[in-house]
């Protein structure tokens, strides 16, 4: 038989097909394993998969919503001290706050003992409509008891608060009636105001105190401007001491009120946000009014963006202390269930090009936020000697040498008075004792106090009660041991505060402010200043300038 010639391929053709058949299987081996590593080991993907596999392999049962809400604060905490998270709560309740009003029924209320006491009725809010009263006890809602040890003030509030045009009946106990009085108020919108007061400080100088930057505030300030104006007021004392901050955009309207045109108010860059300006346009209406600012260690990220602005376009009087040091932006971004993270996208600038962002190190939270704890104890708040500035030197438009990267420097330092504050005082006001002690003697007192109409009649009233004696009284059947030579010591802040707290829970927070405000050392400089015509910073002449940047002076 004659041999076939194709036998002699079949061995090649068996060692190609295996050549080939390896070859293949390497390839979509390392094909197929390299894509789950690189799913794995892509840092973007890991936290996904991580998810996956506990809900599908662990141990236990495990709520991941509560995992995936307990996460995501730790993760943004590793970028910075500003992104953050809020759950979809939290950011309704920040949300209003910067939208500037919420749904509720219209009073300010404190818990005192085991029950929530009215302390104010809002005008023209839907409890003033319906009757309530300052002083008023909340015993129900909706036929809930919310007296008891207990019940905490948020307990409260979230049985108040509801969806605008909805009822809640309130069962209210009131001084000198027998039976509960029942109240039944259809919830409404209740501004919150970001000005707590406007006044004249003097026959020719206005003040304004503004808590926050929220979306009212800009047109609260027009309002406020313009009936400052009709009083004939020649100079201007804005106080943001305290003020946290809120909304960029409406730091930069707020300038744009003092500004001539063409100026730089501040800019913003980051990685992926290119640089963006922000220019005033000269339609403000108080482009030439004396200016003073008030600043302090918790004036922060939109009051920073103001009072930078004002300072470096040389526009105004910068007084108090070293501001907080927030010069990053945060891009609000949603998710479906309301929740909402903050993540920070730039940095802003001030028109000198600084950024008055304090140091921090990624990480470390905790070492940010104790910032303030290490200023007051290395002295910083007594002393301007004390302030450390290592941020490079920056020129305002005049060329004034300001610092950057650690807040605003005021141009006046007003040191923190501690002389008269004793430790008896101290525990007195942490204890809440004085805010207590208050609303009794209000609640004893209110048909009187209503009556008294201006501060000095008010004063004059309550100097002949002996308040702080009976104060000490008070605390010390609470458990707070009276010290006398604290309490004489102490005797100016007792009264003040005492004072200041009754006149608060009777009276508009402007004439609280009014009180409060006619010893404070940072005001009355503030005054001075204006008065004296100095609002406007000295600018260094031409000479001057020259000096100082001749490299062989």
């Amino acid at each position: 038989m004659k041999p076939n010639n194709s036998s002699r391929f079949v061995p090649l053709l068996l060692a190609l097909c295996l050549v080939a058949g390896i070859l293949i299987g390497t390839f979509y081996a390392n094909h197929f394993s390299g894509n789950r590593l690189n799913i794995i080991n892509t840092s973007s993907n890991k936290v996904n998969d991580l998810l996956r596999i506990i809900d599908d392999q662990y141990v236990d049962t495990v709520n991941m919503t509560e995992l995936v809400e307990g996460a995501m604060p730790r993760i943004l905490s590793e970028l910075d001290p500003h992104s953050a998270y809020l759950g979809a709560k939290e950011a309704r309740a920040s949300e209003e706050s910067l939208r500037g009003s919420f749904s509720g029924v219209g009073v300010s209320f404190t818990m005192q003992g085991d029950t929530a006491r009215i302390i104010s009725v809002i005008k023209g809010g839907p409890s003033e409509k319906a009757g309530l009263l300052a002083g008023d006890r909340i015993i129900s809602v909706d036929g809930k008891s919310i007296t008891g040890k207990d019940v905490t003030a948020e307990d409260c509030m979230k049985l108040m608060k509801g969806e605008k045009g909805t009822n809640v009946r309130l069962g209210i106990h009131r001084t000198g009636e027998k039976n509960t009085l029942y109240y039944t108020i259809t919830r409404g919108d209740i501004p919150v105001h970001s000005i707590d007061a406007s006044y004249m400080l003097t026959p020719e100088i206005g003040y304004v105190k503004i808590n926050s930057f929220s979306e009212t505030t800009y047109p609260e300030l027009l309002v406020a401007l313009a009936e400052l104006n009709q009083k004939g007021f020649k100079g201007l004392v804005i106080d943001l001491r305290g003020n946290s901050g809120g909304i960029m955009q409406t730091a930069i309207q707020m300038t744009n009120i003092f500004l001539p045109k063409n100026r730089l108010i501040l800019y913003t860059e980051g990685r992926k946000s290119p640089r963006e300006e922000y220019v005033s346009d000269g339609r403000g209406a108080f482009q030439n009014l004396p200016l003073v600012i008030l600043v302090d260690e918790t004036s922060a990220s939109a009051s920073e963006i103001f009072a930078g602005a004002i300072q470096d376009n040389d526009r105004g009087t910068i007084i108090g202390r070293r501001t907080f040091g927030k010069g990053l932006v945060q891009q609000p971004i949603e998710f479906r269930d309301g929740s909402i993270v903050r993540l920070t996208v730039a940095r802003y600038y001030t028109p000198s090009g600084r950024c008055i962002q304090k140091p921090y190190e990624k990480g470390h939270g905790e070492e940010y936020e104790n910032d303030l704890i290490e200023r007051y104890e290395r002295g910083e708040f007594f002393s301007a000697d004390s302030i450390r500035q290592h941020g490079p030197q920056f020129k305002t438009r005049g060329g004034r040498t300001v610092y950057g990267s650690g807040g605003v420097m005021p141009d006046i330092f007003i040191p923190e008075d501690t002389s008269e504050v004793t430790s008896y005082y101290r525990e007195a006001m942490l204890s809440g004792l004085i805010h207590q002690y208050a609303l009794d003697f209000t609640d004893a007192h209110r048909q009187k106090l209503n009556e008294l109409e201006t501060n000095e009649e008010l004063t004059r009233f309550l100097d002949r009660q002996n308040i702080v004696g009976r104060f000490a009284d008070f605390a010390a059947r609470r458990g707070l041991r009276r010290r006398n030579l604290m309490l004489y010591k102490s005797r100016r802040l007792f009264k003040r505060s005492l004072y200041g707290a009754i006149i608060n829970n009777v009276k508009e927070t402007s004439q609280f402010y009014e009180y409060i405000n006619a010893d404070d050392p940072a005001l009355l400089r503030a005054a001075e200043v204006l008065a004296a015509g100095k609002a406007f910073p000295e600018i260094p002449d031409h000479k001057e300038k020259e000096k100082e940047n001749d490299p062989h002076r």
